[in-house]
């Protein structure tokens, strides 16, 4: 018994360490991977008016690749002995491209580093999520993945101090930083080659079928498809959460031409705010969402996610009379993210209670890029036909319309599923 115990121990341990250092490794590189669709505007010296059309792909790659992330994540359903290297290689393989960014000057290849960092860094959501699952209990699982998620935010409070002056005061230093930061995240594959995942006492390793291109190519919808067909729960969740993404998505097409042409902040202003600021509201939060959310259910969670989420817009458009109303926006974004990180990836393992989670985290993935199809593009269509303002009230409106389904959810399928939850 205490060998037994003394194992599942070392799996615990092991686990949270991966985990934890993969999250604070990567922060360098996620703070300027995120001021990337920033920098390209600038380059490429275009106006709120006149926003060139990488700006548009590059905002819509980011969900848009997450669709073929999950034929990524298809190859550890039921695969226990492939998610440990599925995340190291995933690591390696989303950041090659940002090694060449000093050498090259095409303006897309920007733009294909950018969603191919993107479709790894979601590819192995579902087999973070089964490793936990299968080695952290509940409540250790959802404070861990609120630690790890709040050492990378509060790593992010620190760079705009570093990156900000580089940016602002050395001609195109962000060609460099790319890869020096890429370079810093794969010091995490020391700490995730070490994962231990339990064998699957049910049966070994399935036998690897005949290949078949439509078969690969069909399972992973079929999958997703016949899940959200028989869990009408599962599916009322993520409706909500479309509708809550789709508002962000809309509002963050939109964001470089208001930022850099309407208010015109400075790169230190522009990476204070996206980073320290959103990092302060994520980490300051981030354990009080994990333990609200072990006591209510996930749409009550997720009702108050989109609620905050409609701040976001209301303290942008009120920056025009101060500054400080930026730094609010994210803050308050920040405290949003918080809560929608730790529901949106632990509603695999909540959902799935006994079962492989790894499909229920796909599910999530995909249903990311399918909003992203068409929400940053309508964003677009409506920043050329308006503007910057009035696309940011339009992406409140569908945060507001999130809030009232998850709301509504809450009152008549939460208690059935945070009795799942703990059963």
């Amino acid at each position: 018994m205490e060998n037994s115990q003394s194992v599942q121990d070392l799996y615990h341990r092991r686990t949270r360490q991966a985990f934890l250092w993969s999250r604070v490794l990567k922060t360098p590189l996620w703070a300027i991977y995120s001021l990337l669709p920033f920098i390209l505007y600038q380059e490429m010296g275009a106006t709120p008016d006149s926003p060139p059309i990488q700006i548009a792909i590059i905002i819509a790659l980011k969900p848009m690749v997450a669709i073929l992330s999950m034929y990524w994540s298809a190859s550890v359903s039921r695969r226990r002995d492939r998610l440990v290297s599925n995340i190291v290689w995933a690591g390696v393989l989303g950041v090659l491209p940002f090694f060449f960014f000093p050498f090259v000057e095409n303006s897309w290849f920007f733009v294909f580093a950018f969603g191919i960092y993107m479709l790894f860094h979601r590819g192995t959501i579902p087999a973070w999520m089964e490793v936990m699952k299968l080695n952290i209990p509940g409540i250790s699982r959802k404070k861990i993945f609120a630690y790890g998620s709040a050492f990378g935010y509060l790593g992010d409070g620190v760079l705009p101090f570093l990156f900000g002056p580089l940016l602002d005061g050395y001609f195109e230093s962000w060609r460099w930083i790319f890869p020096a930061t890429a370079l810093l995240s794969l010091v995490a594959i020391v700490f995730q080659y070490r994962i231990l995942v339990p064998p699957d006492g049910n049966s070994a390793a399935p036998a690897t079928p005949r290949f078949s291109l439509k078969h690969r190519l069909v399972k992973p919808w079929r999958d997703a498809w016949d899940l959200i067909v028989s869990r009408q729960d599962f599916r009322s969740f993520q409706l909500g959460f479309m509708l809550g993404g789709a508002g962000l998505m809309i509002m963050h097409a939109v964001l470089p031409a208001y930022f850099k042409g309407v208010l015109q902040l400075s790169w230190t202003e522009l990476a204070i705010a996206l980073t320290l600021c959103k990092g302060i509201g994520f980490a300051v939060t981030s354990q009080s969402w994990a333990h609200w959310m072990h006591r209510v259910d996930i749409y009550r969670v997720s009702s108050l996610v989109t609620l905050v989420a409609c701040l976001f817009p209301v303290c942008l458009l009120t920056a025009n009379l101060h500054i400080i109303w930026v730094y609010i926006a994210y803050i308050s974004y920040g405290v949003m993210q918080a809560g929608s990180e730790l529901s949106w990836n632990m509603s695999g393992p909540i959902f799935s209670k006994d079962e492989d989670s790894s499909v229920y985290s796909s599910v999530n993935v995909v249903t990311v890029g399918l909003r992203g199809c068409v929400a940053p593009f309508l964003g677009t269509l409506l920043l050329f036909w308006s503007n910057p303002s009035f696309v940011l009230i339009v992406g409140g409106l569908f945060c507001m319309f999130a809030t009232v389904t998850m709301a509504s959810n809450s009152r008549t399928r939460g208690a059935l599923v945070l009795e799942r939850a703990e059963s």
